[in-house]
This record gives C-alpha cells, structure tokens and sequence, in this order.
C-alpha cells in the first residue's frame, strides 16, 4: 500500500476543524470540500484514493461525507486520526444546531440564520460544480464508465431508485467487465487479521449501546432516553443514501407515532441542519432536543433536552466508527485484487452519477422556494415550480463562480462574501 505522506498530527487537527467548520451544502458540498482540501491543496491522498475511500463510504449507512473524513483521518493517523476527523467533522454544525435547537424551542424560528446562510448555500453550489467536473474528468475513463455514470444518474433522478441497489450494481458491472482480465497487480497490502477485526466490532458495539444500557438500567426502560437512543440506532442502520433518504421514515415515526413534533416543526428542523456546517442527518440532534425538551419526569425541559440530544448525537454518530474502523483496513487490499479493482472502478464511475444527482437537487432546493415530486409509473422526478425561482440566486452564483474559478480566492472568501451579499439581498428583499 502506498503510505501517505508523514503529516504532523496538530497541523492535521487544524485541516479537520477547518473542514468541520466550512462543511456546508450537505454530502455534496462537503464532499467537494474535501477533494479540494485532501487531493488538491494538501495532497494527502492522491485521486485514486480519494475515490477508492469515497466509494467505500457510499456502500455504508450514515452520513457519507462524515466517514469519508474518518477514514482519510484513519489512513493518515491511525484510529486516533479517524475520531480527530469525524468528531471535528460533526462538533460544529452539532453545537450551533444545538444552540439554534434551544433557540427554535424557546422563541420559534430564526429567519435571521435563514437570511445570513442563503448566501453561504448559493457558494456551495459553485464549489459543488467544481468538484462535479474535477472528479468526473478523472474518474471517467472508460467508455463504459460514462454509460454507468449515465445509468446511475437516470436511475436515481429519474426513477428513484434505491440508492444501495446502484451502487450494487456499478459494482457488478464493473466486475463483469474484468471476467478476462489475469493481470497480478504490483502491490499486495498485508492481510486483515481476522481477530482484529473481531475486536473492533465488539468494542464499537459496546461503546454504541454503553449508554442506552446505562440508562435503562439505572433509570427504566421506557425512559425517553432510552427511546430516543434506541429509535436513532435503528435510523443510523439504515441511512443509506444520507439523511433525505430515510427522512419521510424519520418524520413519520417522530411525527405521529412518538408525538415528538409536529410536521412543520420537522420541516423546520431540516431547514436548520440544512443552514449549518456538518451532516444533514444533524437535523435528527433537533428532533432529540425537542423530544426531550417535552417529555415529563426530567430535570427541567431545558436539561432534558441538552440529554435527549446528546443521546441523539451518540447513537448516530458511533456507528459510522464502527463501519470505518472496521472496514478502512479492507479497502486497499480490494484494490489490489484486478476484478474487485475493476468493480470498485465501476462504483466510482457511479458516484459521477450519484454526484450529479445531488448537485441537481441541491441546485434545485437552493434556486426555486417550491420543489415537487412528480410521478407517472416507474418514473418519479423531483421538479421545481419555475414560478418560484428566486431571482437574487443567479447573480449570487455568478459572484461565487467568478470568485472561485477566475479569482481563485479559496472556499472560506467565496463563503464569507456570498454569505454576506446573501444576508443583504434576503433582508431587503
């Protein structure tokens, strides 16, 4: 295995927390971010890496952005690198979802945070293209990689296919392609022992559940700790695809069979994780906070809250260490065997085509204040309502592409000034 380059631990603490802090824009946006800072910037892992880990993190449930930033702290420093990534990843987009949580429940909602963060996902979107054609000139090299690319974007936008059943099958195809190929590739990393392996799900499996356990011992079992943490373990299992994927399930069991919030509420709490760095599946940290913000028995609405979100955050966030630090190791050595080589190829050509999805339907949330679902037979588009196109968003990505492409001042200046042109075109508007 190629070893990464020797990189000072506290110089990589800075690179994660800056990433934590400019993570906006949800998995597109953060995966951009991440290309640009890990493969181009520093040059921390080169383009097949980056791709080989992203495709990885794509077959996982979770945030995939979140363990993508596990996974290259992991191969740079080991396990302690994996937890200085992910948790400078999540800790602040969770502390102002938090702050702004206490906020939502004390005195309602917070246009301004709207108002000033407009701007901020308009840059996104001009970073998000950015990486759309960097990653998809070089992972595009095949002939039959532009028709999997191709394939995989019409079968998510068009027909709303289940996201893991794609990745699959890129996957297959890309395996399939290499029936005849024989080649022994020129790099054999060391294997997996099996009994590491072992020990690192069952020590991740106890750190996972360690508090739900506690406190239905300590307390009872029907404690809403204790539901909370149970309900967003189950959630963390099957989040394939990020958090739009399981959020009607999401809504409905927080909605009408917990009582936890109401509908809009819950749509309110989506605008904040959607307004905040870190990973959208944040916004389950507000459905937590207000479930224990409103449950009876505990010590104050306000501390019941801070403990049903802190819960919340556990049992989301535990598993993605568990998936990473179990499987990272496995990663490299895929790529070394020629036909699994050749389906992990597959995926990648794939996720050109997963990325061009979001970007569409990130684009399309940004632009237009209406977005439907549209379904006839097999086919179900997401399409926008041309009527409700905010007008001051072109403009806004003009100054964010001209920033970006020509200018070339860097992510945090193209942030700070749209974020600002946002907030002054949103409150005279």
């Amino acid at each position: 295995m190629e070893q990464p380059p020797e990189i000072s631990y506290f110089r990589a603490l800075k690179v994660w927390a800056r990433i934590g802090v400019l993570s906006f824009g949800g998995p597109a946006g953060q995966i951009a971010l991440m290309h640009r800072t890990l493969v181009d910037e520093h040059k921390w892992l080169s383009e097949q890496q980056f791709l080989n880990a992203l495709n990885f993190c794509m077959l996982l449930p979770g945030p995939e952005a979140m363990q993508l930033a596990t996974y290259a702290g992991w191969r740079l420093h080991g396990v302690k690198g994996g937890l200085a990534a992910g948790l400078l990843f999540v800790i602040p987009g969770a502390l102002i979802v938090l702050a702004l949580s206490v906020i939502y429940a004390l005195f309602g909602k917070v246009p301004l945070v709207t108002a000033l963060f407009f701007g901020i996902k308009v840059a996104v979107l001009a970073i998000v293209i950015e990486a759309l054609l960097r990653i998809s000139k070089r992972a595009l090299k095949r002939s039959a990689d532009w028709w999997i690319a191709g394939l995989a974007f019409a079968a998510l936008f068009i027909v709303n296919a289940p996201f893991p059943l794609v990745v699959i099958a890129a996957g297959i195809a890309g395996f399939w392609l290499a029936r005849n190929d024989r080649r022994i590739m020129d790099h054999s990393p060391e294997a997996v022992r099996w009994s590491s392996t072992v020990l690192t799900i069952a020590l991740w499996l106890v750190i996972w559940f360690a508090p739900v356990g506690l406190v239905a011992w300590l307390i009872y079992p029907d404690h809403i700790l204790v539901t909370t943490g149970l309900f967003f373990s189950k959630l963390a299992v099957v989040t394939f695809g990020g958090a739009y994927a399981v959020l009607a399930y999401m809504g409905q069991q927080a909605v009408e069979s917990y009582g936890w919030l109401t509908a809009p509420e819950m749509i309110d709490g989506l605008g904040l994780a959607e307004t905040t760095p870190g990973p959208l599946i944040l916004v389950t940290e507000f459905v937590g906070f207000l479930a224990g913000f409103r449950a009876s028995g505990l010590l104050g609405s306000l501390t019941g809250g801070l403990m049903a979100a802190g819960m919340t955050l556990w049992v989301t966030f535990a598993p993605c260490f568990l998936w990473i630090f179990t499987g990272a190791p496995y990663v490299e050595r895929l790529q070394s065997m020629p036909r699994m080589s050749s389906a992990l190829a597959g995926i990648t050509a794939a996720v050109v085509g997963v990325i061009l999805n979001l970007t569409i339907w990130f684009a399309m949330h940004v632009m237009f204040a209406k977005v439907d679902r549209v379904a006839a037979g097999l086919i179900h588009l997401t399409w926008p309502q041309w009527v409700t196109i905010d007008w001051g968003t072109l403009p806004l990505l003009a100054v964010a592409v001209v920033t970006l492409f020509r200018l070339q001042l860097g992510v945090p200046a193209t942030l700070a000034i749209c974020a600002l042109l946002g907030a002054g075109w949103k409150l005279l508007a």
